[in-house]
Protein backbone atom coordinates (compact mmCIF):
# COMPACT_ATOMS: atom_id res chain seq x y z
CA UNK A 1 0.00 0.00 0.00
CA UNK A 2 0.90 3.63 -0.34
CA UNK A 3 1.23 5.63 2.90
CA UNK A 4 3.33 8.63 4.27
CA UNK A 5 5.54 7.57 7.15
CA UNK A 6 9.08 8.99 8.62
CA UNK A 7 12.32 7.18 9.45
CA UNK A 8 13.85 9.74 11.62
CA UNK A 9 12.40 12.53 13.60
CA UNK A 10 11.76 15.79 12.63
CA UNK A 11 9.62 18.57 10.52
CA UNK A 12 7.09 17.96 7.71
CA UNK A 13 10.32 17.14 5.33
CA UNK A 14 10.88 13.75 6.93
CA UNK A 15 7.43 12.32 5.72
CA UNK A 16 8.08 9.74 2.74
CA UNK A 17 5.06 9.04 0.72
CA UNK A 18 5.60 5.89 -1.18
CA UNK A 19 4.89 1.91 -0.66
CA UNK A 20 5.27 0.68 3.07
CA UNK A 21 4.13 -2.87 4.31
CA UNK A 22 0.29 -3.54 3.94
CA UNK A 23 -1.65 -4.23 7.33
CA UNK A 24 -1.37 -7.80 9.07
CA UNK A 25 -4.82 -8.25 10.65
CA UNK A 26 -5.40 -10.77 13.83
CA UNK A 27 -8.59 -12.49 13.63
CA UNK A 28 -10.53 -10.15 15.85
CA UNK A 29 -8.92 -7.39 13.41
CA UNK A 30 -10.17 -5.28 10.44
CA UNK A 31 -8.58 -3.75 7.55
CA UNK A 32 -10.22 -0.25 6.90
CA UNK A 33 -9.47 1.53 3.23
CA UNK A 34 -8.53 4.93 4.84
CA UNK A 35 -11.00 7.46 2.71
CA UNK A 36 -10.21 10.41 5.51
CA UNK A 37 -7.48 11.19 7.98
CA UNK A 38 -7.76 13.70 10.45
CA UNK A 39 -4.27 15.61 11.65
CA UNK A 40 -4.10 16.29 15.26
CA UNK A 41 -1.26 17.83 17.44
CA UNK A 42 -0.03 14.06 18.62
CA UNK A 43 1.02 13.85 15.09
CA UNK A 44 2.93 16.73 15.29
CA UNK A 45 4.66 15.46 18.88
CA UNK A 46 5.27 11.77 16.87
CA UNK A 47 6.91 13.38 14.50
CA UNK A 48 9.58 15.57 16.25
CA UNK A 49 10.38 13.29 18.53
CA UNK A 50 8.83 14.33 21.89
CA UNK A 51 6.13 11.25 21.65
CA UNK A 52 8.26 8.40 20.43
CA UNK A 53 6.53 5.53 18.76
CA UNK A 54 6.54 2.63 21.03
CA UNK A 55 6.76 0.09 17.68
CA UNK A 56 9.70 2.26 17.06
CA UNK A 57 10.44 3.65 13.20
CA UNK A 58 9.50 3.60 10.29
CA UNK A 59 5.69 5.04 11.60
CA UNK A 60 2.53 6.36 10.06
CA UNK A 61 0.67 8.91 11.95
CA UNK A 62 -2.99 9.50 12.03
CA UNK A 63 -5.54 8.80 14.85
CA UNK A 64 -8.73 9.97 13.52
CA UNK A 65 -9.78 7.65 10.38
CA UNK A 66 -13.00 6.76 8.56
CA UNK A 67 -13.45 4.77 5.58
CA UNK A 68 -14.76 1.29 4.67
CA UNK A 69 -13.80 -1.64 5.21
CA UNK A 70 -11.57 -3.96 3.35
CA UNK A 71 -11.02 -6.97 5.26
CA UNK A 72 -12.31 -8.75 8.14
CA UNK A 73 -10.77 -11.65 10.52
CA UNK A 74 -11.91 -15.41 10.61
CA UNK A 75 -13.35 -14.31 14.46
CA UNK A 76 -15.15 -10.98 13.38
CA UNK A 77 -18.81 -11.10 12.79
CA UNK A 78 -21.43 -8.05 11.63
CA UNK A 79 -19.42 -5.75 9.51
CA UNK A 80 -19.36 -5.82 5.50
CA UNK A 81 -16.91 -5.49 3.05
CA UNK A 82 -17.58 -1.66 1.75
CA UNK A 83 -19.21 -0.70 5.01
CA UNK A 84 -18.67 2.93 6.23
CA UNK A 85 -17.23 3.06 9.68
CA UNK A 86 -15.55 5.18 11.70
CA UNK A 87 -12.27 4.06 14.17
CA UNK A 88 -12.68 4.74 17.96
CA UNK A 89 -8.65 5.52 18.44
CA UNK A 90 -8.72 3.95 21.69
CA UNK A 91 -7.09 0.89 22.49
CA UNK A 92 -7.10 -0.79 25.88
CA UNK A 93 -6.60 -4.34 28.19
CA UNK A 94 -9.82 -4.62 29.24
CA UNK A 95 -8.42 -6.81 32.22
CA UNK A 96 -6.41 -4.16 34.39
CA UNK A 97 -7.76 -2.52 37.78
CA UNK A 98 -9.25 0.41 35.76
CA UNK A 99 -10.55 -1.14 32.66
CA UNK A 100 -12.62 -3.19 34.95
CA UNK A 101 -13.81 0.06 36.78
CA UNK A 102 -15.15 0.97 33.47
CA UNK A 103 -12.10 4.12 33.41
CA UNK A 104 -10.41 1.98 30.34
CA UNK A 105 -8.50 5.71 29.13
CA UNK A 106 -6.47 4.91 32.05
CA UNK A 107 -5.71 1.68 31.18
CA UNK A 108 -2.18 0.76 32.24
CA UNK A 109 -1.31 -0.41 28.27
CA UNK A 110 -3.72 2.26 26.92
CA UNK A 111 -2.29 3.18 23.09
CA UNK A 112 -3.83 5.11 20.91
CA UNK A 113 -4.46 4.30 16.46
CA UNK A 114 -1.70 6.68 15.06
CA UNK A 115 0.43 6.81 18.30
CA UNK A 116 0.97 3.18 19.70
CA UNK A 117 0.33 1.63 16.24
CA UNK A 118 0.78 2.27 13.09
CA UNK A 119 -2.16 4.57 12.03
CA UNK A 120 -4.09 6.82 9.15
CA UNK A 121 -1.70 8.21 6.63
CA UNK A 122 -2.31 5.56 4.20
CA UNK A 123 -4.14 4.35 2.27
CA UNK A 124 -4.73 0.87 4.91
CA UNK A 125 -5.30 0.49 8.53
CA UNK A 126 -5.74 -2.23 11.02
CA UNK A 127 -7.80 -2.09 14.69
CA UNK A 128 -9.87 -4.02 16.56
CA UNK A 129 -13.46 -4.97 15.01
CA UNK A 130 -14.70 -3.99 18.73
CA UNK A 131 -13.05 -0.21 18.01
CA UNK A 132 -15.11 0.10 14.93
CA UNK A 133 -18.75 2.29 14.96
CA UNK A 134 -21.29 2.52 11.64
CA UNK A 135 -20.54 6.24 9.73
CA UNK A 136 -23.89 6.99 9.30
CA UNK A 137 -25.06 8.13 5.78
CA UNK A 138 -25.67 11.54 6.48
CA UNK A 139 -22.07 12.07 7.79
CA UNK A 140 -19.92 12.31 5.39
CA UNK A 141 -15.92 10.55 5.93
CA UNK A 142 -14.42 13.95 6.20
CA UNK A 143 -16.63 14.90 9.12
CA UNK A 144 -16.45 11.28 10.48
CA UNK A 145 -12.54 11.75 10.60
CA UNK A 146 -12.75 15.36 11.94
CA UNK A 147 -14.18 13.51 15.30
CA UNK A 148 -12.60 10.64 16.92
CA UNK A 149 -10.37 12.42 18.91
CA UNK A 150 -11.02 16.67 18.78
CA UNK A 151 -14.80 16.01 19.42
CA UNK A 152 -14.88 12.99 21.52
CA UNK A 153 -12.20 14.48 23.98
CA UNK A 154 -14.18 18.00 24.03
CA UNK A 155 -16.99 16.17 24.89
CA UNK A 156 -15.84 14.21 27.62
CA UNK A 157 -14.10 17.48 29.04
CA UNK A 158 -17.44 19.02 28.96
CA UNK A 159 -19.73 16.55 30.07
CA UNK A 160 -18.19 14.07 32.01
CA UNK A 161 -15.06 15.71 33.60
CA UNK A 162 -16.90 19.24 34.60
CA UNK A 163 -20.34 18.55 34.51
CA UNK A 164 -21.44 21.54 32.49
CA UNK A 165 -24.80 22.42 33.68
CA UNK A 166 -26.94 24.77 31.05
CA UNK A 167 -26.47 28.60 31.98
CA UNK A 168 -22.58 28.37 33.09
CA UNK A 169 -19.84 30.15 31.85
CA UNK A 170 -17.06 28.50 29.63
CA UNK A 171 -13.44 29.58 28.39
CA UNK A 172 -12.48 27.64 25.16
CA UNK A 173 -8.81 28.00 24.50
CA UNK A 174 -7.62 28.24 20.98
CA UNK A 175 -10.92 28.53 18.99
CA UNK A 176 -9.16 28.28 15.68
CA UNK A 177 -7.84 24.21 16.99
CA UNK A 178 -9.79 21.13 16.33
CA UNK A 179 -10.55 20.91 19.85
CA UNK A 180 -11.23 24.44 20.67
CA UNK A 181 -14.21 24.74 17.72
CA UNK A 182 -15.24 21.42 18.91
CA UNK A 183 -15.66 22.66 22.62
CA UNK A 184 -17.20 25.76 21.46
CA UNK A 185 -20.49 23.95 19.95
CA UNK A 186 -20.97 21.41 23.15
CA UNK A 187 -20.92 23.92 25.23
CA UNK A 188 -23.55 25.86 23.65
CA UNK A 189 -25.24 22.33 23.24
CA UNK A 190 -25.62 21.85 26.59
CA UNK A 191 -27.07 25.50 27.27
CA UNK A 192 -23.57 27.32 28.65
CA UNK A 193 -22.25 30.43 27.37
CA UNK A 194 -18.77 30.76 25.68
CA UNK A 195 -15.86 32.88 25.57
CA UNK A 196 -12.77 31.82 23.74
CA UNK A 197 -9.76 32.65 22.45
CA UNK A 198 -7.63 32.82 19.48
CA UNK A 199 -4.16 33.91 17.77
CA UNK A 200 -5.27 36.12 14.86
CA UNK A 201 -8.41 38.46 14.51
CA UNK A 202 -8.87 36.10 10.69
CA UNK A 203 -10.15 33.62 13.20
CA UNK A 204 -12.41 35.63 15.39
CA UNK A 205 -15.61 35.24 12.47
CA UNK A 206 -15.30 31.76 13.32
CA UNK A 207 -15.33 31.45 16.65
CA UNK A 208 -18.43 33.80 16.54
CA UNK A 209 -20.46 31.96 14.08
CA UNK A 210 -19.56 28.26 16.43
CA UNK A 211 -21.36 29.83 19.07
CA UNK A 212 -19.14 32.28 21.32
CA UNK A 213 -20.50 35.68 22.57
CA UNK A 214 -16.99 36.50 22.98
CA UNK A 215 -13.32 35.95 20.81
CA UNK A 216 -10.48 37.20 22.33
CA UNK A 217 -7.11 38.05 20.48
CA UNK A 218 -4.70 36.57 22.78
CA UNK A 219 -2.10 38.44 21.42
CA UNK A 220 -3.28 41.67 21.85
CA UNK A 221 -5.68 41.10 24.69
CA UNK A 222 -5.09 39.65 28.27
CA UNK A 223 -7.50 37.12 28.05
CA UNK A 224 -7.95 36.62 31.60
CA UNK A 225 -8.77 40.44 32.03
CA UNK A 226 -10.95 39.87 29.41
CA UNK A 227 -12.65 37.17 30.40
CA UNK A 228 -13.62 38.89 34.08
CA UNK A 229 -14.83 42.47 32.06
CA UNK A 230 -17.30 39.63 30.55
CA UNK A 231 -18.61 38.09 33.60
CA UNK A 232 -18.91 41.32 35.48
CA UNK A 233 -15.77 40.23 37.45
CA UNK A 234 -17.15 36.92 38.31
CA UNK A 235 -15.20 34.64 36.32
CA UNK A 236 -15.73 31.35 34.22
CA UNK A 237 -17.27 27.93 35.91
CA UNK A 238 -15.23 25.79 33.25
CA UNK A 239 -12.31 26.41 31.01
CA UNK A 240 -10.91 24.04 28.73
CA UNK A 241 -7.18 24.10 28.47
CA UNK A 242 -4.90 22.24 25.58
CA UNK A 243 -1.70 24.67 26.05
CA UNK A 244 -0.21 24.31 28.41
CA UNK A 245 2.68 26.16 30.14
CA UNK A 246 1.38 30.18 31.04
CA UNK A 247 -1.82 29.32 29.61
CA UNK A 248 -2.91 27.11 31.90
CA UNK A 249 -1.63 29.10 34.94
CA UNK A 250 -3.17 32.57 33.86
CA UNK A 251 -6.54 29.94 32.72
CA UNK A 252 -6.79 29.43 36.82
CA UNK A 253 -7.22 33.34 36.99
CA UNK A 254 -10.28 33.14 34.60
CA UNK A 255 -11.72 31.19 36.91
CA UNK A 256 -14.77 31.92 39.62
CA UNK A 257 -14.70 29.96 43.44
CA UNK A 258 -15.51 26.52 42.76
CA UNK A 259 -14.63 26.70 38.95
CA UNK A 260 -12.98 23.42 36.96
CA UNK A 261 -10.33 24.04 34.42
CA UNK A 262 -10.12 20.51 32.17
CA UNK A 263 -6.84 20.08 30.84
CA UNK A 264 -6.40 17.52 27.97
CA UNK A 265 -3.15 18.80 26.39
CA UNK A 266 0.10 20.98 26.16
CA UNK A 267 0.84 21.87 22.64
CA UNK A 268 3.40 24.75 24.12
CA UNK A 269 4.94 22.80 27.10
CA UNK A 270 4.04 20.20 29.15
CA UNK A 271 5.36 22.29 32.04
CA UNK A 272 3.55 24.77 34.21
CA UNK A 273 3.34 26.74 37.60
CA UNK A 274 0.30 27.01 39.94
CA UNK A 275 -0.27 29.69 42.71
CA UNK A 276 -1.83 27.23 44.87
CA UNK A 277 -3.16 29.65 46.97
CA UNK A 278 -5.20 30.91 44.60
CA UNK A 279 -6.37 27.12 43.85
CA UNK A 280 -6.84 26.09 47.72
CA UNK A 281 -8.90 29.62 48.72
CA UNK A 282 -11.16 29.31 45.54
CA UNK A 283 -11.70 25.51 45.97
CA UNK A 284 -11.06 24.92 41.98
CA UNK A 285 -10.91 21.43 40.04
CA UNK A 286 -8.15 21.37 38.42
CA UNK A 287 -9.16 17.80 35.77
CA UNK A 288 -7.01 16.38 33.59
CA UNK A 289 -8.29 14.00 30.81
CA UNK A 290 -7.66 11.99 27.70
CA UNK A 291 -10.20 11.10 25.51
CA UNK A 292 -13.78 9.42 26.36
CA UNK A 293 -15.58 6.11 25.39
CA UNK A 294 -17.03 4.61 22.49
CA UNK A 295 -20.51 5.16 23.42
CA UNK A 296 -19.69 8.80 24.03
CA UNK A 297 -18.61 9.18 20.25
CA UNK A 298 -21.67 7.46 19.36
CA UNK A 299 -23.79 9.77 20.89
CA UNK A 300 -21.71 12.62 18.86
CA UNK A 301 -22.64 10.80 15.79
CA UNK A 302 -25.96 11.11 16.51
CA UNK A 303 -25.58 15.15 16.81
CA UNK A 304 -23.32 15.30 13.83
CA UNK A 305 -26.03 13.19 11.74
CA UNK A 306 -28.84 15.14 13.19
CA UNK A 307 -26.99 18.84 12.39
CA UNK A 308 -26.41 20.09 15.94
CA UNK A 309 -22.95 19.59 15.81
CA UNK A 310 -20.76 20.27 13.03
CA UNK A 311 -16.78 19.16 12.69
CA UNK A 312 -14.57 22.19 10.89
CA UNK A 313 -12.86 21.38 8.23
CA UNK A 314 -10.10 23.63 7.18
CA UNK A 315 -8.81 22.17 4.39
CA UNK A 316 -8.38 18.44 2.76
CA UNK A 317 -5.04 17.17 1.11
CA UNK A 318 -4.53 14.45 -1.31
CA UNK A 319 -2.15 11.80 0.86
CA UNK A 320 0.31 12.08 -0.97
CA UNK A 321 0.64 15.72 -0.16
CA UNK A 322 1.15 14.50 3.46
CA UNK A 323 4.31 16.72 4.25
CA UNK A 324 2.45 19.70 3.12
CA UNK A 325 -0.46 19.21 4.78
CA UNK A 326 1.78 18.65 8.35
CA UNK A 327 3.41 22.14 7.50
CA UNK A 328 -0.18 24.18 7.33
CA UNK A 329 -0.66 22.73 10.77
CA UNK A 330 2.83 23.71 12.44
CA UNK A 331 2.50 26.77 10.43
CA UNK A 332 -0.75 27.57 12.43
CA UNK A 333 -2.91 28.37 9.23
CA UNK A 334 -5.52 26.40 10.02
CA UNK A 335 -9.35 27.05 10.98
CA UNK A 336 -10.18 23.66 12.19
CA UNK A 337 -9.48 20.24 11.11
CA UNK A 338 -6.65 19.30 8.39
CA UNK A 339 -7.51 16.25 6.65
CA UNK A 340 -5.62 13.74 4.50
CA UNK A 341 -7.53 12.02 1.99
CA UNK A 342 -7.69 9.03 -0.60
Amino acid sequence: MKAAYFKEHGGAEKLVYGEYKDPAPEPTDVVVRVRACALNQVDMLLLDGRFPPPEGLPHVNGCEVAGTVETAGAAVKGLTTGQRVIIFPGFSCGSCEYCLRGERTVCVRYGYLGAHKDGGYAELVKAPAANLLPLPEAVSFEAGAALPLAFLTSWHALVVKARLEPGQTVLVQAAGSGVGSAAIQIARLMGARVITTVGSDDKVELAKALGAERVVNYRTQDFVEETKRWTNKRGVDVVIEHIGGETLEQSTYALTRLGTLVTIGSHDTHWSRLDLRHVYSKNLRIVGTNLGSILELRTILDYVAEGRLRPVIDRAFPLADARAAVQHVLDRRNKGKVLLVS
